[in-house]
């Protein structure tokens, strides 16, 4: 048996239309995954959803629009997977928002609430939603998308690393809730990697210049190193791990 095999699996992407998402969402398809693209917009889902289809077969994929700070949203998210699918096996929750960058007295409360809400309350939302039918199978992963912001300080994203050191525990204690049936939940702790979402980070070359200056690979990442992890997480491969969170960074925080 092929231990990073997901056939009859399926799986739940957020903010996959793009970046880390979409990378995560192909290369489960290509490991036997159903996928369940989803972000705001229904036109980009539907145009990655097409393309996997078209890459591995009718049915392979289907677009269902969501944003993570609906609720709603969300559990629609889930219905139609059900109803296209009949279940969810795996849940990788991936979006997430970051309005503000600067000093934590410069940030607003209803920027620090968008970023608390959308980055740690909306994971928590969509495992809430998914976790029960996994836990009556006695089988499932879940991934959440963190950051290696949320191990260290910044002085410029703090709000966003703090919200990123959340999810580490968020998966620590549902780790300890959903263990004993068998359902696993990891974080994956990219470094900086060149999505549309991290742009102001690398498009200025001497911002570049510094954040990969002392990294042991001097460069930063492709959304597609990040993939792999995430098959791992949800395959036979990582079947003995959870709780845990995965860095993926270049080495930048040895």
């Amino acid at each position: 048996m092929n231990l990073f095999d997901l056939s009859g699996k399926v799986a739940i992407i957020t903010g996959s239309s793009r970046g880390i998402g979409k990378a995560i969402a192909e290369r489960m398809a290509e490991h036997g995954a159903k996928v369940v693209i989803s972000s705001r917009k229904l036109e980009p889902c539907e145009e990655v959803a097409a393309a996997l289809n078209a890459r591995h077969g009718a049915g392979t994929a289907i677009a269902v629009p969501a944003n993570i700070a609906s609720k709603e949203d969300l559990q629609n998210l889930v219905d139609e997977t059900r109803k296209a699918f009949g279940q969810v096996d795996i849940c990788v929750c991936n979006a997430a928002s970051n309005p503000y960058y600067g000093p934590l007295a410069g940030i607003s409360d209803d920027q620090f609430r968008k970023i608390l809400d959308n980055n740690i309350i909306s994971n928590h939302w969509l495992i809430g939603m998914v976790a029960p039918e996994m836990r009556e199978r006695k089988d499932g992963a879940i991934i959440i998308v963190s950051s290696i912001g949320g191990l260290r300080g910044n002085a410029i994203i703090g709000a966003y690393n703090i919200s990123k050191a959340a999810d580490f525990q968020l998966a620590r204690n549902l780790a300890h809730e959903f263990g004993p049936d068998n359902v696993r939940v990891n974080c994956i702790a990219p470094g900086l990697i060149k999505t549309d979402f991290a742009r102001a980070l690398w498009e200025n070359p001497e911002t570049l210049k510094r954040a990969t200056t002392a990294v042991p690979l001097r460069r930063i990442g492709e959304p597609d190193e990040l993939a792999g992890a995430a098959v791992y997480l949800a395959s036979k491969a990582g079947s003995f791990m959870t709780g845990q969170a995965l860095v993926v960074d270049g080495g930048a925080t040895i």
